[in-house]
């Protein structure tokens, strides 16, 4: 299913940053040197192995800033690709090709690094219940990258920012009192505003565990935990909402951290410490 931020709006919105912060008054590498009725193509080109991803928002970007480029696609979003293998030709204007060439790219490698590190974490979650989450700590303004590259590595999106899910951090909770003070006060604010927003609490230990507990909430953080802790909160949780694990998180604990019974683990790692992929826009000569 299709994350409910890749609307038109809001790519078309990236896109048209993305250029302006390039562009501007002009390509005038492009301008300069190439003639306006120059028509080729260009390979995209697999210099890494890796999961691809961004070959959707490639042609969103062709096709924003040249609607006359086309582009035949070879491998899809998610594929493993190999050192080698051509992911798609893009055909059309020379200077239209030359001018988005490096906006694409950008987002090709980003993604595709992210996509593959998701990959990677995700095939030690096989056979457990429990799902790979994304957070928040993603580059500003590129986020809709970020979150999309994890969706198609296989990973699942947290909230997508600030709007669309009510979390109580640590620095919420210090600054109103208490876990049963800010829960009450958010239900009220939720109904008093008809915001039909899903409420999580992140804890600290079980005591906290057992306040968001009894405040009735849709999920519980159990932050910075051993797994020991967390396998009680878990049991202590029972059914009552989800329950997710965050901080701290490496790949050798994913295992033991989803034999708690844990609802979600939660990875910053995914976003801000994913390496780009080599990949390159090649004229066919």
């Amino acid at each position: 299913m299709k994350p409910t931020y890749l609307t038109e709006k809001n790519i078309n919105t990236f896109i048209s940053s993305a250029l302006e912060e390039d562009i501007q008054q002009g390509d005038f590498s492009s301008l300069s040197t190439i003639p306006a009725d120059l028509q080729q193509k260009a390979k995209l080109l697999v210099k890494e192995d890796c999961v691809i991803a961004g070959v959707e928002m490639a042609k969103y970007i062709f096709n924003y800033f040249d609607k006359n480029l086309t582009v035949e696609t070879y491998i899809q979003d998610g594929d493993i690709a190999q050192v080698g293998d051509i992911a798609f030709v893009v055909s059309g204007s020379a200077r239209s090709i030359l001018s988005t060439e490096r906006l694409v790219l950008n987002c090709m490698q980003r993604m595709s690094g992210i996509a593959t590190l998701t990959h990677e974490w995700n095939t030690r979650l096989i056979g457990t219940k429990t799902q790979l989450l994304d957070t928040r700590k993603t580059t500003p303004n590129f986020r809709i990258c970020e979150k999309w590259a994890v969706a198609i590595g296989g990973g699942t999106n947290h909230r997508y920012g600030l709007y669309d899910m009510i979390m109580l951090k640590d620095n919420h909770i210090d600054y109103n009192g208490s876990i049963t003070q800010a829960v009450k006060m958010c239900k009220e604010y939720l109904k008093q505003n008809n915001l039909p927003l899903k409420i999580e609490v992140e804890t600290r230990n079980l005591v906290e565990v057992k306040e968001a507990i009894a405040a009735k909430v849709d999920r519980i953080m159990l932050d910075n935990m051993d797994t020991a802790t967390m396998k009680e909160a878990v049991e202590l949780i029972g059914g009552s909402c989800e329950s997710e694990a965050s901080g701290g998180i490496t790949r050798d604990r994913l295992q033991e951290i989803a034999k708690t019974g844990v609802s979600f683990i939660s990875v910053g790692a995914l976003t801000h410490s994913a390496k780009n992929i080599d990949l390159s826009l090649k004229a066919i000569k």
